[in-house]
């Protein structure tokens, strides 16, 4: 599968990994709402007058049961005051390692919004690979997580990107 990448440019013939810009409870914010916010590409706060709510930027690997590759996915999950706070201290550190629960803050198509949203996961902090790993609660019952562990097709894995390019 060809395609333009949107950040360099260039025509690539290898899956592109699936991103999602920011959490969704930023996206759902109002303009003025976000200016209250504040977002990088790794980091999310998000203030109101009651909460705040603390994201960070992660990876999940969709595993494709027919194919030599797997789909990525750049999604968000919300932490912990204390878990963001001491991801934030150790963002620099190469040899900071840990594990952290969080709630997965995307909806990935073509699953259903309530589907998505809240599933407890683990993240996987190894700041020397990069960015954190999550891997979804087994625990939860629903299509996301049984994929998550089963696999999808090479055809599945076309489609989603297909969609995300808007093809």
């Amino acid at each position: 599968m060809n395609y333009t990448c949107a950040n360099c440019g260039q025509e690539h013939d290898d899956w592109p990994a699936l991103v999602y810009p920011t959490p969704l409870s930023y996206a759902e914010l109002t303009d003025e709402e976000k200016k209250k916010a504040e977002l990088t590409s790794d980091l999310c706060v998000i203030q109101n007058p009651t909460d705040t709510y603390y994201f960070v930027r992660v990876v999940l690997i969709q595993t494709v049961v027919d194919a030599c590759q797997d789909l990525d996915y750049g999604v968000w999950v919300s932490l912990s005051e204390k878990s963001f706070k001491e991801y934030c201290d150790n963002y620099d550190n190469k040899e900071f390692k840990t594990t952290y629960f969080g709630w997965f803050n995307n909806h990935i198509a073509p699953y259903p919004f309530e589907t998505c949203m809240g599933i407890g996961t683990n993240v996987e902090v190894d700041n020397e690979r990069g960015r954190p790993f999550i891997y979804l609660h087994q625990k939860e019952n629903n299509d996301l997580v049984h994929d998550f562990y089963t696999g999808i097709t090479t055809e599945e894995a076309t489609r989603r990107i297909k969609v995300a390019l808007g093809n």
